[in-house]
């Protein structure tokens, strides 16, 4: 029997809503999660690694993990604890992981495994672009060996870390140009659309009502993301940003895309890490670049809750 899935890497920084995304990948009938790979980010590389097992280990993912850059290609590490917290996923308890780490570098994972398969993986990026952008520049085969690249980032408007930056952008604005640019399919999953992504009260409610052991999980996860958000960027409810990207390869009716050149700033004072959405005119037919405009939020939800049901057993 033919294997319908789309086989992919999740290149994270977990991070709450990078628990929501692997979560997702590992949940979704529709995803075969190759593994999972880390990047510093939300947190520093080890918290955000030991992060990615924990979750790994109550949602019972056994793809494998393997942690990759510490820092920004040139610039100094910086973290978002003023959103995640002390150890990037503050407020559940975290179980030590169940399977150890795996040896390889994340950046060697993502080679061998696209070179592997080529043509058939995706990568799915939702921390800075570090390991990408390095992997393209240890190994340029692997633009044409990827099938395509889905990166919760940017924004074609106003950004979240400065006002015209996002934060997965900002933080290593070398590499994301190196990835934007590399000239493989890039599609570029903002904040225009996630910050449309809510977990409002009745879907928590609705998350919870669930009764799994990861269910649970994630309405602590979410509760603490509420009160960050609620504290340090005025949302009533939090935005998931990370599962997003996911979802859009599950399913591409759940957002509307805009095909359209998109280049990142990295020398402004004022806007580095900007991504610059050229709509000015139609786009060229060899345009690669694309950038998310709408969502379907119901759409989204659906899919989370389907993929949590399908992971733990009720407790």
């Amino acid at each position: 029997m033919t294997d319908t899935r789309i086989p992919i890497i999740l290149d994270c920084d977990p991070g709450h809503d990078d628990a929501v995304a692997m979560f997702l990948a590992w949940g979704s009938p529709a995803i075969d999660l190759l593994a999972v790979t880390t990047v510093g980010g939300n947190q520093t590389l080890g918290k955000v690694t030991r992060n990615a097992q924990s979750v790994a280990t109550v949602g019972g993912i056994t793809a494998p993990v393997a942690a990759g850059s510490v820092r920004p290609l040139v610039r100094p590490v910086v973290v978002a604890d003023s959103v995640h917290g002390v150890t990037g996923l503050d407020g559940p308890a975290l179980p030590p992981p169940s399977q150890p780490l795996d040896k390889r570098h994340a950046v060697d994972l993502i080679i061998e495994t696209v070179n592997s398969r080529p043509g058939q993986v995706t990568l799915v990026a939702t921390g800075p672009l570090t390991n990408l952008a390095l992997a393209v520049r240890t190994a340029p085969e692997i633009v044409k060996n990827v099938k395509e690249v889905v990166v919760m980032g940017g924004a074609i408007g106003v950004g979240n870390w400065s006002a015209a930056a996002e934060f997965n952008i900002v933080v290593d604005p070398e590499a994301a140009a190196i990835v934007f640019g590399a000239g493989w399919k890039v599609t570029m999953v903002g904040l225009d659309v996630t910050h449309s992504a809510l977990a409002t009260p009745e879907i928590v409610e609705r998350i919870g009502a669930l009764g799994t052991g990861p269910a649970k999980f994630l309405c602590e996860v979410l509760a603490f993301f509420a009160d960050t958000y609620k504290r340090t960027q005025g949302f009533d409810a939090p935005p998931v940003h990370d599962p997003v990207a996911v979802a859009y390869v599950i399913d591409r009716a759940v957002l509307e895309v805009l095909q359209a050149p998109i280049d990142v700033e990295t020398q402004g004072r004022l806007t580095t890490g900007m991504t610059v959405v050229d709509r000015r005119m139609p786009a060229p037919a060899d345009c690669k670049t694309f950038a998310a405009t709408g969502i379907d939020v119901t759409r989204f939800w659906d899919l989370v809750v389907d993929a949590l049901q399908r992971i733990g057993e009720p407790s």
